[in-house]
C-alpha cells in the first residue's frame, strides 16, 4: 500500500468515531464540522415543523440533517458543538432594504417632512461622504445587523463616493451575505420636484453604468458566494424612461437583480400620472422594472388595481413598515399584497429612517401595524411575518434553494434566539415569542455559511468598540464637513 492511500485511509478513520451500542450492535458516528443540539426548532420548511429538542448538523457550510436531538446524536458527532438548551433555532432573518451608508447618519433627520429630510439632511450628509465613511458605515450597520440575527441583506443604492469596493470588502471580511446595488440615475429631481437632489448627489449615467459592471464582474460570487452585485435604481423623477429600459436589459443580460423604491409616498404617484399617464407600477413595468430579478421597495401608494402586475410578473415587494410611519408616508396594503399572491418580503431600510438595523423590532410592527389599519386581530399572525423575514426574503434574492429555512441541502444560515431573559419568558409558543417578545439583544448566535459570526452576544468578526469610536469620530467630522446642525426640541446644555 503506498504511502497516499495509506494517508487517506487515516484520515478518514480520524473523522470517524465508533459507538457501540453493544458489543455486537456497533454504530458508526459521522463527524461533521458543527452539531446544535437541544434548541427548539423553528425550520420554515415546507412542512413548517417545529421540532422540540432538536438538532442541526452542519458540513462544509450546509445542513445534513434537521431532526430530534437524540436521533441525530446517534448519527453524528462535531468538531463544534453548541447545547442549545433553553434557544430557540430559526433560519437566518433577511432584510430586504438596507442603506449601508445612512448608519452613520443614525438620529440625524428626525421628525421631519419628507423633502426636507432628504434635500437638508440626508443628501447634503451622504453627498460628503468619503469611501472610509463609507467602509466605517458599512462596519457598523453589518456588525449591528448580524448582532441581532440578519444573516442576508440587500443594499439598495450605493454612490461611487462610499466606495463600492470598500464595502464588498467589508461584507467578505464581516462573513455576512450581501446584495449591493450600485445606483443609477439620470436626473436630479424626486417625484415631482425638479431639479433638489443636492450636488454630492449627482452621478453621471454612462459612469453608473460603467462601475456596476465592472462591479458585478469584480465581485459577483465573491466571499464564498457571499457576494451579489445588483442594480439600484433612483425614483421616478431622478431617472429617465430611457435610462431605466437600458439598465433593464443590461440586467437580464448579465441575470442581475433589480431593487427600486416605488409609491413610497402619494407623490410617486401624482408624478407618474401627471407625466406618463400611469400609476407606479404601470410606469415600472412599461420601463422594464418588473420581473422576478426585481425587488420593489415600500409600496405604500399601491393600489390594488396594479396588484396584478406585481402577480404577473412575479415582482416582489419589500415592506418597511417603521420606515414608512417614521416619515408619515402611511401604511402600505401587505395584507391584501400577500392575499393576491404577492411574494411580500422585509426591510429596516436606514439610520434616520428607521435608527436601527434590527429585524425584530421590525417583524413586530410588521405583525401589530396592519391589525390596527383592519381592525382584525387574525390579519398578518405571526407566522406570516416569520415566513417574509425568511422564506420570502430568500424567494425575492433569487436564494430560495439556498437560504431562508432550515433544510437538507441548503446553506447554514442560522440564528439562536437565548429564552433564558426576562423579556421572553416562558415560552409557550415560540414563533409569538419570536414576533411579539423578541428583540435583537436577545440573539446568543449567528451563523452564517456555517461560520459562526457571533457566539454568546459577541461579535467574532469585528471589534465592535473600534467600530463604534471610529463610527462616532467620522460621524462628528461628517457633520462638521457638510455643514447640518442637529437641534433638539428640548434645551441642551
Amino acid at each position: 500500500m503506498d504511502a497516499q492511500k495509506a494517508a487517506g485511509i487515516v484520515n478518514i478513520l480520524q473523522n470517524l468515531t465508533l459507538n457501540r451500542k453493544s458489543e455486537t450492535s456497533p454504530m458508526l458516528i459521522l463527524m461533521a464540522d458543527l452539531l446544535i443540539d437541544g434548541a427548539m426548532v423553528i425550520t420554515v420548511d415546507p412542512k413548517r415543523r417545529i421540532i422540540s429538542d432538536g438538532a442541526v448538523v452542519v458540513e462544509n457550510q450546509r445542513i445534513i440533517a434537521v431532526g430530534k436531538s437524540h436521533e441525530i446524536k446517534q448519527k453524528y458527532s462535531a468538531d463544534t458543538r453548541i447545547h442549545a438548551k433553553q434557544k430557540i433555532l430559526i433560519p437566518g432573518l433577511i432584510d430586504c432594504h438596507v442603506h449601508l451608508a445612512q448608519a452613520l447618519i443614525r438620529g440625524t433627520a428626525d421628525d421631519v417632512d419628507l423633502i426636507p429630510w432628504l434635500r437638508d439632511y440626508v443628501w447634503v450628509l451622504q453627498g460628503n461622504f468619503t469611501p472610509e465613511d463609507g467602509k466605517v458605515s458599512a462596519e457598523l450597520c453589518i456588525a449591528e445587523m448580524l448582532k441581532s440575527g440578519t444573516t442576508s441583506f440587500l443594499e439598495s443604492m450605493i454612490h461611487k463616493r462610499y466606495g463600492m469596493d470598500g464595502i464588498a470588502q467589508v461584507v467578505e471580511n464581516t462573513g455576512i451575505r450581501g446584495c449591493l446595488s450600485k445606483l443609477f440615475m439620470d436626473w436630479t429631481g424626486y417625484a415631482d420636484e425638479e431639479s433638489i437632489m443636492y450636488e454630492g448627489m449627482i452621478e453621471d449615467p454612462d459612469e453608473c453604468i460603467s462601475e456596476t459592471i465592472s462591479m458585478h464582474s469584480k465581485w459577483e460570487g465573491a466571499a464564498d458566494g457571499r457576494v451579489f452585485i445588483w442594480w439600484g435604481a433612483r425614483t421616478p423623477g431622478a431617472v429617465s424612461p430611457e435610462l431605466y429600459r437600458r439598465v433593464a436589459n443590461i440586467a437580464r443580460k448579465r441575470h442581475m437583480g433589480i431593487t427600486m423604491h416605488l409609491g413610497e409616498v402619494k407623490e410617486d404617484v401624482e408624478y407618474t400620472k401627471t407625466q406618463f399617464n400611469q400609476l407606479p407600477a404601470e410606469f415600472a413595468h412599461d420601463v422594464g422594472m418588473m420581473g422576478k430579478n426585481v425587488v420593489l421597495v415600500h409600496g405604500v401608494w399601491i393600489s390594488p388595481k396594479e396588484f396584478p402586475i406585481y402577480v404577473e410578473t412575479g415582482t416582489h415587494m419589500c415592506h418597511c413598515p417603521a420606515s414608512n410611519a417614521k416619515l408619515a408616508s402611511g401604511i402600505a396594503l401587505i395584507p391584501e399584497m400577500l392575499k393576491a399572491g404577492i411574494n411580500v418580503c422585509l426591510g429596516c431600510d436606514g439610520g434616520p429612517s428607521n435608527n436601527a438595523y434590527d429585524m425584530f423590532r421590525e417583524m413586530f410592527l410588521a405583525a401589530v401595524i396592519h391589525k390596527a389599519r383592519t381592525l382584525d386581530p387574525l390579519t398578518m399572525p405571526a407566522e406570516t411575518v416569520l415566513e417574509m423575514a425568511t422564506i420570502n426574503g430568500a424567494k425575492a434574492l433569487g436564494l430560495e434553494r439556498e437560504i431562508g429555512s432550515i433544510e437538507v441541502g441548503k446553506k447554514a444560515d442560522l440564528v439562536l434566539v437565548d429564552t433564558h431573559q426576562l423579556n421572553i419568558a416562558p415560552t409557550y409558543n415560540p414563533v409569538s415569542n419570536i414576533i411579539y417578545a423578541a428583540n435583537g439583544f436577545n440573539v446568543s448566535t449567528t451563523i452564517v455559511n456555517g461560520q459562526i459570526l457571533v457566539h454568546e452576544g459577541k461579535l467574532l468578526t469585528l471589534d465592535e468598540d473600534q467600530v463604534i469610536e471610529e463610527a462616532r469620530s467620522r460621524g462628528e467630522k461628517l457633520l462638521d464637513r457638510a455643514g447640518v446642525k442637529i437641534q433638539s426640541r428640548w434645551q441642551r446644555n
